[in-house]
């Protein structure tokens, strides 16, 4: 068993078959349509939100988990037997989750004195935050005490990337989650727009003309990052796993992956993308070369 808990937001998109063998704890979100009050993942989940989010008369917003959210779920860990805590959350530049969940550090320090929680925003989202999320759980597995999984994420967050694209930023610009990608929308049409993040905040990183088009950039994209180097992927999607299998065809022929997850979004993100949304995050191994 691990001596460091690993937690993180539902957001992260992480595989369930991954959450359950490597122990990671996930925090839901919550997703307000009409007067239902969802919890992501938990009484709401993939294809039935993708199903009914085209035709929704208007669209679905997204709250992050409060701090009682996160309070509950550190102290179910103590109640565990977990001293040391690792928590990991969406960019703080388009979420209030890390807030909330420095709060529930506050709270659980005033009655769990002896307990050590390590709360970190990523700047970052997805699966370049589930990645941070897995390779820690791995790390505590095998013995790495919190400082060491610290010291990794530090190392992960400035090449950890993602580069994604949708046959619209739609979803993207009614749900305020824009940001400095919303240039692109006056010329989107007949496009496929290529986003990522920078310093925690959506940027632009170009379009293709197809999704062919779109997903060689991508490729290309990943190659002049990592060289030669190897790399980890997670291909993510919302509702388009033929197309996220084409993508992974073309990256995986020009670069040398060692590990490849597919995932699809969970519908707290998924309602900021939009159905069809295919996508990928990746990292370098460090120190090692083809």
């Amino acid at each position: 068993m691990s001596q460091v808990a690993v937690v993180t937001d539902s957001v992260a998109s992480i595989p369930e078959n991954l959450l359950e063998r490597l122990g990671i704890q996930t925090v839901a979100y919550y997703i307000h349509s009409g007067k239902n009050i969802l919890r992501d993942l938990v009484n709401i989940q993939r294809d039935e939100f993708l199903a009914g989010l085209p035709g929704a008369a208007t669209l679905p917003t997204t709250a992050c988990p409060g701090p009682g959210d996160y309070f509950e779920k550190y102290q179910k860990l103590i109640s565990e037997g977990f001293s040391e805590i690792l928590s990991l959350h969406i960019t703080s530049r388009g979420s209030a989750a890390y807030s909330a969940a420095c709060v529930a550090r506050s709270m659980i320090a005033s009655q769990y004195p002896n307990i050590r929680i390590e709360v970190v925003d990523t700047l970052n989202v997805s699966l370049c935050q589930g990645w941070m999320a897995i390779e820690s759980a791995r790390a505590a597995l095998g013995g790495a005490n919190l400082d060491d999984l610290l010291a990794l994420v530090r190392e992960m967050q400035p090449v950890t990337h993602m580069i994604q694209t949708a046959d619209t930023l739609k979803y993207l610009y009614m749900g305020g989650r824009i940001g400095m990608a919303k240039r692109l929308m006056g010329t989107m049409l007949n496009t496929k727009p290529l986003i990522g993040i920078k310093d925690g905040v959506i940027v632009s990183l170009g379009m293709g003309h197809s999704r062919l088009q779109a997903y060689n950039q991508m490729a290309a994209y990943v190659s002049d990052a990592v060289g030669q180097g190897l790399v980890k992927v997670a291909y993510v999607h919302a509702g388009a796993l033929e197309e996220t299998l084409k993508l992974k065809k073309i990256v995986e022929a020009r670069l040398n992956v060692v590990e490849s997850i597919i995932a699809e979004l969970s519908p707290a993100l998924a309602v900021h993308t939009g159905p069809g949304t295919t996508g990928l995050c990746f990292y370098p191994v460090k120190g090692q070369s083809a």
